[in-house]
């Protein structure tokens, strides 16, 4: 990692890295300072104290944007902490390749010819496959270090089979079943889709109506509606009343719900009776006028009515009032209209009353005959059920439909397509989640995401990704069982996972030999990519030290993580604290524009200066800048990328590379053996307390905490005070103070954040540095190193510390009072001024001062300063400033004229007029 000699042929004549790095070698800094570095660090770091960071696969989809970068840095300056500290880190990156993008992707490259599933599944994957090795690509010219050359795809074969390997145990626990029950589908992707899989938009426009339904006339007989019964006249038709968003769900209704404990009254109107909650009376006649009834009904009162459902036709059969819990007194009637086929909450109450369920529409959302048996080319010949077919229901029910309207509200969409989905009942594939629900919750810590969730359907009718490993017999009835799935993954094993979609469905290969002769085939169905990517935790050789994504990974990769690493069952005898397969989560936000908006931040290649396409934005400061703008960002809530952020994020590079090159250009190997002066001292602690506050930062993963006391460091501790301190010192040939160990210091803090620049910065050491085999490289330092030999300090660093901020209050005062005088344009050079200290005689504030008395001069950058001597009356000018210390000392800092003779070469007046 050290120098080399194609490296020094480029060096400055000026010793320090250019204020740009050179093109030609930024590709080798990279290298030396990841590839290489990561190597070292297997090598030189013990393997009893590992560090391991799990990859949340990225999706092998197209060009890598600005949240692939902040995603991918953070947690590379993760791993470059730990080995600061003393760590092995192990990062093996990994990619999630299949699922619906690339196969869409796969299928617009066919060129409208029809795919068969194994070709699909070919185009798929040499997609796939060329879009890791970019991002891979890109990745790396980030500067992020790890084990390439193991990377793991979720297509490779050896995932697959883990992953089936995983599916087995959790068919061996009775997990896995099959059933007809609803789930969120995706109409425009033909499939069905997990809760991660949506996106919700809040400006989703509905046909919502108020529809009637006929009750039964034998309500007048039921007992407890006789009040009610005898209110109004014989001849009136009661109309139970519904309001819905979705009415193109009406032909699935199986039962209509109240509650048990609200109130229901009946709103008269041109001889018929409508019945709704009495708390919706209100918002009902705004859009049915008519007559309220002083009788009120309870809800329990109407359980057992019957009704029959006019979008079902003649073929309707009469329909219950039931209870159900989830009938709110603030929405719509108080009365809902269940469709169990299309809605989680009327699946549960119907099916636990065994009423029917249905769900007439297609894979595409368009009717079935069975939508309207009566006369099925109603509905059959609409639109799909997102494209309009609420109207075409509202147009067959006539009169029923009391009114309608455009309703805007919040609706899941397909986070692929942008397109509306919808929840069908189908046969699925569900992994049982309430049953290891407990166990889940028992390894988070803070585990809300996990709390709602008793199912997850893990199936997809797709042909790109890992097929579900079952049988079905010649009803389409599913089988599988452990011994089905284990002979199911010796033939992959033997034929290579294609042979599922090339062999015949019924090929006997595939049927375990006391199956044969029954009539069983394959299945079509893949699992969910949530279970491929959730199933990654088997790569790993033991439990994540951290897993970091996004936000949205809560109900996604950590979700299914947890998940499948509970449902497996393999906590048995293992450290796997309360079975997590992580110890800790971070998540942190989405990138934005200067205007919030999240599609149009800046590119990787723009933050690093590169044009894409066009002339570049920004100075091509390389991997540096953009690594430097991750750190620089409070990740923990949404973050912005634009023009003045990156502005800024460079004008901080260029200071930090102007900085290392003064530095390394002033250093020489006698400061190692001169004496240090107080002003050494106070640097040495100020550089300390940064680095402490540094590192208690980075070891907290809140490295913009780090980047601002670095900043804060830079700018007041070491460019305002100590390098103005020092500018003499090394004019006058004094041989650079405490530079190295500020040198080594400040590349230690650098290290995670811009590694590339601190490989640049040690080739550019001085020769006798260099010939000095005992100097360890910054990045392979251990971060808590001492930074001076012990010997070498005269004064104690505690006391300094308790010191500094008297001398730091003095210091203010003196420079407000230099600056009031170059105002009023009475001084140039501070030297050019001497400074009279007045503070108590007994104060604290004393006592540190007249301890640093003899060096108050070239600490302050004035000629001289005497603590409590008089204040010459006739000086040309003077200008007085009080101060006041936190313990309540106060004083005052007067500037005036030199009173001495300046020297010729240091400019520093001397009674004696001597010469230095």
């Amino acid at each position: 990692m050290d120098g080399n000699p194609e490296a020094a042929k480029v060096h400055l004549s000026v010793r320090g890295p250019l204020a740009r790095p050179l093109p030609q070698l930024q590709g080798q800094y990279l290298k030396r300072s990841a590839d290489d570095y990561y190597e070292w660090q297997k090598s030189n770091r013990p393997d009893d104290n590992q560090f391991i960071l799990h990859d949340g696969p990225p999706y092998a989809n197209g060009s890598l944007h600005v949240g692939h970068a902040l995603n991918k840095i953070l947690k590379d300056m993760i791993l470059r902490v730990q080995i600061q500290q003393g760590r092995q880190v192990d990062y093996v990156p990994g990619w999630d390749c299949h699922g619906l993008p690339i196969e869409l992707k796969a299928i617009e490259q066919s060129d409208g010819k029809q795919l068969s599933a194994i070709e699909t599944r070919k185009v798929a994957r040499n997609l796939a496959t060329n879009t890791v090795l970019k991002q891979m690509k890109s990745f790396r010219s980030y500067g992020v270090m790890g084990d390439w050359d193991r990377r793991w795809t979720t297509m490779d074969g050896t995932y697959e089979i883990r992953q089936l390997q995983l599916f087995q145990k959790m068919v061996k626990k009775g997990l896995i079943y099959r059933r007809y029950k609803p789930v969120y589908w995706s109409p425009s992707s033909k499939s069905a889709l997990a809760e991660a899989e949506l996106e919700y938009r809040d400006d989703h426009i509905s046909n919502a109506a108020w529809v009637r339904f006929p009750i039964d006339e034998s309500w007048r007989t039921h007992s407890p509606l006789a009040p009610l019964a005898e209110s109004v006249s014989p001849a009136t038709r009661l109309y139970a009343v519904t309001w819905t968003t979705t009415p193109w769900t009406l032909p699935a209704n199986q039962a209509i719900a109240v509650h048990d404990d609200l109130e229901y009254v009946i709103v008269e109107n041109d001889g018929v009776a409508y019945l709704v909650a009495a708390s919706r009376v209100e918002a009902f006649l705004a859009k049915i006028p008519g007559k309220v009834s002083s009788v009120t009904i309870q809800g329990h009162q109407l359980n057992g009515l019957k009704y029959t459902n006019p979008a079902q036709g003649k073929s309707g059969k009469p329909q219950p009032i039931i209870h159900a819990d989830f009938v709110s007194a603030d929405s719509g009637t108080g009365l809902v209209h269940l469709a169990p086929g299309h809605g989680f909450d009327d699946y549960e109450v119907c099916r636990g009353l065994g009423l029917p369920i249905t769900a007439p529409i297609n894979n595409e959302g368009v009717f079935t005959q069975e939508a309207y048996p009566d006369d099925p080319s109603r509905l059959t010949t609409a639109p799909s059920v997102i494209e309009g077919a609420s109207q075409a229901v509202i147009d067959l029910l006539g009169q029923d439909v009391l009114a309608s309207e455009k309703h805007q509200h919040k609706y899941p969409y397909d986070w692929r397509t942008k397109r509306p989905v919808v929840i069908r009942a189908t046969e699925q594939w569900f992994a049982d989640v309430a049953f290891i629900k407990d166990e889940a919750l028992a390894a988070l810590e803070r585990a809300s995401f996990v709390k709602g969730r008793s199912e997850w359907c893990i199936s997809r009718q797709r042909a790109w990704g890992v097929p579900i490993p079952a049988l079905y017999d010649s009803n389409g009835a599913a089988i599988v069982t452990e011994d089905i799935v284990g002979h199911i993954i010796g033939v992959i094993q033997k034929r290579g996972i294609n042979a599922w979609y090339l062999d015949e469905l019924d090929d006997p290969a595939w049927i375990p030999t006391n199956l044969h002769g029954r009539g069983y085939s394959r299945g079509t169905d893949t699992m969910d990519v949530w279970f491929d990517s959730g199933s990654s935790w088997s790569m790993m050789p033991g439990q994540a030290d951290v897993y970091l994504e996004g936000s949205d990974q809560h109900r996604g990769w950590f979700q299914s993580s947890l998940l499948t690493r509970i449902a497996a069952g393999v906590v048995e005898g293992s450290d796997f604290v309360k079975g997590a397969p992580f110890k800790q989560l971070i998540t942190h936000g989405f990138t934005l524009d200067q205007e919030g908006d999240g599609r149009h931040p800046v590119t990787p290649y723009e933050a690093q200066g590169q044009s894409c396409p066009g002339p570049p934005k920004f100075d091509a400061l390389g991997a540096d800048a953009l690594r430097l703008w991750a750190a620089s960002s409070d990740y923990t809530r949404d973050v912005v990328i634009s023009v003045p952020v990156l502005s800024a994020v460079h004008t901080a590079l260029v200071k930090y590379r102007t900085i290392i090159k003064m530095i390394l250009g002033s250093m020489h190997a006698s400061a190692r053996s001169a004496p240090l002066s107080a002003t050494d001292h106070i640097a040495i602690v100020q550089l300390k307390d940064t680095m402490q506050e540094v590192k208690v930062a980075f070891s907290n993963h809140e490295f913009y905490k780090g980047f601002n006391a670095i900043n804060r460091w830079v700018n007041n501790d070491f460019s305002a005070f100590y390098l103005e301190a020092l500018k003499d010192r090394l004019y006058c040939g004094d041989g650079g103070g405490v530079l190295e160990p500020i040198l080594n210091g400040f590349l230690r803090m650098l290290a995670p954040m811009t590694p590339s620049l601190v490989v640049e910065a040690w080739d550019h050491r001085p020769e006798w540095l260099k010939q000095d085999t005992a100097a360890l490289h910054p990045l392979q330092q251990l971060y808590k190193a001492p930074l001076v030999n012990p010997s070498r300090l005269t004064l104690n660093l505690k006391t300094v510390r308790n010191d500094i901020p008297v001398l730091m209050t003095v210091h203010a005062a003196i420079k407000a009072g230099l600056e009031r005088a170059r105002s009023d344009k009475v001084l140039g050079q501070s030297l050019q001024s001497s400074v009279v200290l007045t503070v108590p005689d007994e104060a604290a504030v004393k006592t540190v001062l007249d301890k640093y008395a003899p060096e108050l001069g070239a600490m302050f950058v004035v000629s001289s300063v005497e603590i409590n001597a008089a204040v010459d009356g006739q000086a040309a000018w003077k200008y007085k400033n009080e101060f006041e210390l936190d313990n309540g000392d106060k004083g005052t800092a007067t500037v005036l004229p030199p009173r001495d003779v300046k020297c010729p070469r240091c400019w520093r007046p001397d009674a004696a007029g001597n010469s230095c």
